[in-house]
C-alpha cells in the first residue's frame, strides 16, 4: 500500500510516497463461536486460518474441517468442524507482533524430533539466503515478518506477514492443503524465536530452527526438550547454536597455510560504483565480510589495508593504512606486505566476493623461488587476486617513488610466475574467484544472475 509521507532531510520536509505495511484484524468464528481476532497481513488469509487452527490443536488434517469461509473485504471468518471446540479457553497473549494469542502450548502429545538426521552449515546458510531473497516487501517499506520451510534441497514454503507467529501459521495452513509433510525440515525465520513459535514448530516435526536474531531462555529449553536444533543470529556465514548440536554437520577443518598472511585491499575511491564497494550487500553480507571470512579459514593472519578502519570495526583483524597515502592498489600491495608477519601475502579486492579456496590454496602451493604468483585470464593478468613475496618491497617502493600507480609496473624488477586460465579454471569452472563489481549495473547484473529468486515448487506429498 502507498501512502503519501514526508522525509526529514538536511533540515528540512520532502515530500514523498512510500509503501507502507498493511494490518488487518480478521475476526476468527468456530462453529457458530467467536474464538479471536488475528491481527495480520490481508493475503492468503485461508493458510492463515488453516495454519492457526492446526497449531492451537483445534484440527489435525483438512478432514476435520467441514467449511472454512473467508470474507476478506470485512475481515471475517467463518470455520465449521467436525469437532466441537473446548468451552471456556484460556487465551494466552504471546510475544507474537500485533500481540499474539494461543491457547494451548502443552508439549506433551508432542513426539520429540529424533530421527531427522543433521543439515551442514552450509544448507542452513543457503535457507537463510533463500528467504532474504524473497522478502520483497521489507525491502520496500520495512514493518514484514518472513519464515520458510525447507530442506537439503532448497525452500519449500515462504510466508510473511506483520506478525512473525502468523508466518509460521500461514505455512503450517499451507502445507495442510498442500499434503506436505513438514517432519525433519527446517525453519529459517527472520524474528526472535520465543517459546510459543518452538512449540508450534515442534507440533510440525521440524528438525531445525534457524533466526536471523536471537531466542529467549525459555525457547532454548523447549526446543532441547522438543528435540529441536536452535540456531540464532545466523548472518553470512555465521551463526549460534543453542541446542542439539549434533543436528548440525560440521566441516572437517581445514589447515591453514604457513608462511602466508592474507591481504584485503579496501582502499578504493569506487568512483565508478558511487558508493563504497566493500560495503555492498549480497548472500545476507557485506562484500568484505565474503571476503574476510575466506581469507580467516585460509591464513593465520588477515590483514585489512584501509584508510577508514571504522568501516570494518565488527571485523576481528588487524587495520592497516596506506604507507604511501591513497596512491592506489600498488601502495595498498605494498602497505600489506609491509605490515605482513609472514614473508608472503595474497591479495584480494575488497570487491571480489566470491573468492574460491581452493584457487587460492593453489596459488600458494606455488609459491617457490618466484617473487609473484599472479593468474592471468582473457584480459590479461590479476594482480588484486595474487600472491608477493617481501622481495617485492623494495621495486615497488621504488616505483611508487617515481609516481607509478600501475601494479605491473615493477614486475620486470621480480620473478614473475604467471598461473594460466586452464589451470585455475580447473577448480573454478564458472570463473567467479575473479569476478570483481565496478560499477552498479555490475553488481546488479551479477546479483540477479546469481541468486535464485523463486521458490523451488513443489506438488506432491514429501516425507
Amino acid at each position: 500500500m502507498m501512502k503519501s509521507t514526508y522525509r526529514y532531510e538536511k533540515g528540512r520536509l520532502v515530500p514523498r510516497s512510500c509503501g507502507v505495511v498493511e494490518e488487518f484484524p480478521v475476526r476468527l468464528k468456530i462453529n457458530g463461536k467467536p474464538l479471536a481476532t488475528l491481527v495480520a497481513s490481508p493475503h492468503r488469509l485461508n493458510f492463515l486460518i488453516a495454519g492457526f487452527l492446526r497449531l492451537q490443536g483445534f484440527v489435525d488434517s483438512l478432514d476435520d474441517v467441514l467449511t472454512l469461509g473467508v470474507c476478506a473485504d470485512f475481515g471475517y471468518a467463518d470455520v465449521r468442524l467436525k469437532t466441537e471446540v473446548p468451552e471456556n479457553l484460556a487465551p494466552t497473549l504471546t510475544s507474537g507482533c500485533g500481540t499474539g494469542i494461543s491457547f494451548n502450548l502443552d508439549l506433551e502429545k508432542v513426539a520429540p524430533c529424533r530421527d531427522a538426521g543433521s543439515f551442514s552449515a552450509d544448507e542452513v546458510f543457503a535457507l537463510m539466503r533463500e528467504l532474504g531473497e524473497r522478502t520483497e516487501r521489507y525491502r520496500s517499506h520495512g514493518g514484514i515478518h518472513s519464515a520458510a520451510v525447507g530442506d537439503r534441497d532448497g525452500l519449500l514454503l515462504y510466508a510473511e506477514d506483520i506478525g512473525r507467529h502468523n508466518t509460521l501459521d500461514r505455512i503450517a495452513g499451507e502445507a495442510l492443503f498442500k499434503g506436505i509433510d513438514l517432519r525433519g525440515r527446517m525453519l529459517v525465520t527472520s524474528g526472535r524465536v520465543s517459546t510459543e513459535m518452538v512449540a508450534k514448530a515442534a507440533r510440525l516435526g521440524v528438525a531445525l530452527i534457524a533466526s536471523r536474531t536471537s531466542p529467549t531462555d525459555r525457547a532454548i529449553e523447549l526446543a532441547e526438550q522438543a528435540g529441536i536444533c536452535l540456531l540464532g543470529y545466523v548472518r553470512g556465514q555465521n551463526l549460534n547454536i543453542y541446542s542439539h548440536p549434533e543436528r548440525l554437520a560440521l566441516p572437517a577443518p581445514q589447515h591453514k597455510i604457513a608462511g602466508v598472511t592474507g591481504v584485503i585491499l579496501a582502499g578504493g575511491e569506487s568512483s565508478r560504483m558511487g558508493s563504497d564497494k566493500s560495503l555492498l550487500p549480497i548472500y545476507g553480507a557485506r562484500f568484505i565480510d565474503h571476503v574476510y571470512r575466506t581469507l580467516d579459514a585460509l591464513f593465520e593472519e588477515v590483514i585489512i589495508v584501509t584508510n577508514s578502519p571504522d568501516l570494518y570495526s565488527g571485523i576481528d583483524c588487524r587495520k592497516v593504512p596506506d604507507i604511501y597515502y591513497a596512491q592506489g592498489s600498488l601502495a595498498g600491495i605494498h602497505s600489506g606486505l609491509c605490515h605482513a608477519r609472514s614473508d608472503k601475502v595474497f591479495v584480494a579486492a575488497c570487491d571480489m566476493p566470491f573468492l574460491n579456496p581452493e584457487v587460492v590454496r593453489s596459488l600458494c602451493e606455488r609459491a617457490g623461488h618466484d617473487d609473484v604468483v599472479i593468474p592471468v585470464h582473457g584480459e590479461g593478468a590479476e594482480p588484486l587476486h595474487a600472491l608477493y613475496s617481501k622481495a617485492c618491497i623494495a621495486p615497488m617502493k621504488e616505483a611508487l617513488d617515481l609516481g607509478k600507480k600501475r601494479i605491473i609496473s615493477f614486475f620486470p624488477q621480480v620473478t614473475v610466475d604467471e598461473v594460466d586460465t586452464a589451470q585455475w579454471r580447473a577448480l573454478d569452472p564458472e570463473g567467479l574467484s575473479l569476478q570483481n563489481i565496478n560499477t552498479p549495473e555490475e553488481y546488479y547484473r551479477l546479483r540477479d544472475t546469481l541468486i535464485p529468486t523463486a521458490p523451488r515448487q513443489v506438488f506432491s506429498q514429501e516425507g
